[in-house]
Order: structure tokens, then C-alpha cells, then sequence
């Protein structure tokens, strides 16, 4: 299993930015790797509902089906999933002054032989991926503050 975490704060206040993860259709906007992102659930997003998500990593395009797994006053996790690899993203917020503190962790689960072969380089990039990840996100939701 491979793991990123990392911590920052941003100017938008805790109930802002879980309202606007909560919908994983916008990891188009914050996360570096994600192509397209559709809920293919019905409804209002609650716990439960899925997207269809298409992301490029390193010039290799991959699918998963994410799921809504937890969501809380503090906390949003999203759990996705192919034939050959799991993730969960879980995303924590505090209050921090007049913003938010956040933790982003992700945690990636490569299958069978290919997955423990992999795995070094695999670290590698999926550290570069958190820290792109941290300065879109946090790009994306101070603009948000700020309008």
C-alpha cells in the first residue's frame, strides 16, 4: 500500500469546503490527475453516492468508481475502486483562524504482482501527486474565499 498525506490551511471556512468536496465531480477543478469526474448516482450527494472518474497519471489513464464512504462535520472520505487498484481519500478539516486547516491522506492499493513491483516508483510519483494536489486545492478553494 502506498500513502500520501499532507496538511495546509486555506482562507474558506470548514462547512464551505466540505460542502464543496463533498461533491468528488469537482476533483476535476483540484485534483491534478483527474480527467473527468461524473456522478453516476441519482440525487443530492450523500453518503453512498458514486462517480465515474477518469485520471492521467505519468501518461497512464486509469478508471475507478469512487463512493461517498463517510461524511461529517470534520471529514469526508471517498473509497474508489477498478479490477486492479483501491484508494481512499480522506480529507479532515479544523477550524484555523478565519479559515480551515485541512489533512488530506490518500491511501492506493495496487493489485497482485504488477502492484508490489511497482511499488517504489509508485511512491515516488504518488508524493509528487499529493503535493500538486495541495497547491491546486488549496489555489481552487482560496479563490473561492476570495469571491
Amino acid at each position: 500500500m502506498t500513502t500520501v498525506e499532507r496538511t495546509f490551511s486555506v482562507q474558506l471556512p470548514p462547512h464551505q469546503v466540505l460542502d464543496y468536496l463533498k461533491d468528488f465531480a469537482n476533483a476535476e477543478e483540484w485534483d491534478p490527475g483527474t480527467v473527468k469526474c461524473t456522478q453516476t448516482s441519482t440525487g443530492p450527494v450523500q453518503v453512498g453516492s458514486s462517480w465515474h472518474n477518469t485520471s492521467k497519471i505519468a501518461g497512464v489513464t486509469t478508471e475507478l468508481t469512487y463512493t461517498l464512504a463517510e461524511l461529517t462535520a470534520e471529514r469526508v472520505v471517498f473509497r474508489g475502486s477498478n479490477d486492479s487498484a483501491t484508494t481512499e481519500d480522506t480529507i479532515t478539516v479544523r477550524p484555523a483562524g478565519n479559515g480551515t486547516q485541512l489533512t488530506y491522506h490518500a491511501e492506493l492499493n495496487i493489485s497482485g504482482v504488477m502492484g508490489k513491483l511497482a511499488a517504489p516508483a509508485t511512491k515516488l510519483l504518488f508524493e509528487k501527486l499529493g503535493r500538486d494536489t495541495e497547491r491546486q486545492l488549496t489555489e481552487v478553494l482560496n479563490s473561492r474565499a476570495a469571491s
